[in-house]
């Protein structure tokens, strides 16, 4: 007897009327026709049965303070920092952890059970550091989080960093972060990349640092991050995050560029919410897309994953934690409108992120953690179309979020990657039901 029998689902790949029965929060069996007993039943009705949804890079420290101690008006990427400078010396643990939690309670909601944070370091209190590892203890039931220890203001710039960045990692933050374009050079930025992947190579610890944030196309850490990656065996366990710098870039540059990342095997973090809103602020038109080359990384065989990197705070005033609208945000920024290129925008914010965070027993597997989200939808593309309805989300195997049904948009049957409008004259109804 299993203790979780999910019926009738339809897998990412596009298998379909399949079963999975769960036991000791495990995946048992993944096929057709299971008809043992289960303690609980859960019919997916043909619907998508995904693993949950993963957030590659975001700001728990920061979430849910908008407006504390005020707005950002100009929206740009420095009054956010500035912004956030002017908060820190208010912030208390209780106000972090009490934030941090309803976040993730939102989180859970939409089917997100793996999030990579950045944890700023800079004030050598470390009270958000402190805090978070707080946090993380608590949600560890439900959400895997992955901290970051983020120089903010600059590794080598801001006073007392180096010491502070070191001191959060023996208290036991998980990756090294950093932000060589924030450094007051472009020399020192790329001294900071070489000393950062030093200190992840001693230790054994991945890095993950936010990389060329800027419009500016002679903006290159990637590069040095790359080369610092294979000078220090690091291949695999290094992501640049945002890289917006490339949209910018030369082209003959970006050709040679592209393959040293690819040797590196860097992880690609994109945040497709925030860059589009931050970047290009001082264009008149046209204007900066502000979104790095995804199509050009993927087809180079680099993993690409997204995250949302902000909700509600000094960078960003909307978010909802719904990773679907961050990959039909980079959907549409990046014209991945193919069916394929519209399932590897889902694949970035489930298998790619998995991946980039180096997640075990992820994915719909026997052997795999019981860890699933059942959507309102047919198959990934409809999830990112429909922002689908989670109606329930499954972790080690017990269900801890459930949504009501919603009514059901227009279905094209077959939904072919070219229609003929012939197919759908006037007078004739729609095919599929409404």
């Amino acid at each position: 007897m299993f203790d979780l029998l999910v019926k009738n689902a339809t897998l990412p790949d596009g298998r379909s009327q399949i079963d999975i029965a769960v036991s000791g929060g495990t995946i048992s069996a993944v096929e057709r026709g299971i008809t043992a007993e289960a303690g609980h039943v859960l019919d997916a009705k043909g619907r998508l049965v995904t693993p949950p949804f993963v957030d590659a890079h975001f700001h728990m420290d920061a979430t849910l303070s908008l407006g504390l101690p005020r707005m950002n008006v100009s929206g740009t990427l420095l009054e956010g920092i500035a912004l956030w400078g002017e908060l820190k010396p208010h912030l208390t643990h209780e106000g972090l952890v009490e934030r941090a939690l309803r976040y993730c309670d939102l989180a859970v909601s939409k089917g997100l059970l793996a999030i990579r944070s950045h944890v700023d370091v800079s004030d050598p209190r470390l009270l958000t550091v402190e805090a978070m590892l707080d946090v993380r203890e608590r949600v560890a039931p439900y959400i895997d989080l992955q901290l970051v220890a983020f120089p903010q203001d600059g590794y080598f710039r801001a006073p007392g960093a180096v010491d502070a960045l070191g001191r959060a990692l023996d208290m036991g933050v998980d990756v090294v972060g950093g932000i060589p374009h924030f450094e007051r050079t472009m020399a020192d930025g790329a001294a900071s990349v070489g000393a950062l992947c030093r200190i992840a190579a001693d230790r054994g610890l991945p890095v993950d640092m936010h990389c060329d944030e800027t419009d500016d196309p002679m903006s290159r850490h990637i590069e040095t991050l790359s080369q610092e990656t294979v000078r220090h065996g690091l291949q695999g366990r290094v992501a640049g995050s945002h890289l917006t710098s490339m949209h910018s870039m030369d082209n003959y540059y970006v050709s040679k560029l592209i393959p040293l990342m690819a040797e590196a095997d860097i992880q690609v973090i994109a945040n497709p919410l925030i860059n589009i809103c931050i970047q290009g602020r001082r264009d008149t038109y046209p204007k900066r897309r502000g979104q790095t080359r995804i199509p050009e990384l993927m087809a180079a065989g680099l993993n690409v994953a997204y995250g949302h990197d902000c909700v509600m705070d000094p960078w960003y005033s909307l978010g909802s934690g719904d990773m679907l609208e961050v990959a039909s945000m980079a959907l549409h920024v990046g014209q991945m409108t193919s069916r394929a290129a519209m399932r590897q925008c889902f694949d970035a914010v489930t298998a790619n992120p998995a991946k980039a965070l180096g997640l075990e027993g992820y994915g719909i597997a026997p052997g795999h953690r019981a860890d699933m989200v059942l959507l309102q939808a047919a198959d990934p593309v409809e999830a990112i179309r429909l922002r689908a309805t989670r109606l329930a989300v499954v972790r080690k195997g017990r269900v801890i979020a459930t949504a009501p049904e919603q009514v059901s948009t227009l279905k094209i049957e077959g939904r072919p990657d070219t229609i003929d409008p012939a197919d759908y004259a006037p007078t004739d109804p729609p095919k599929g039901t409404p």
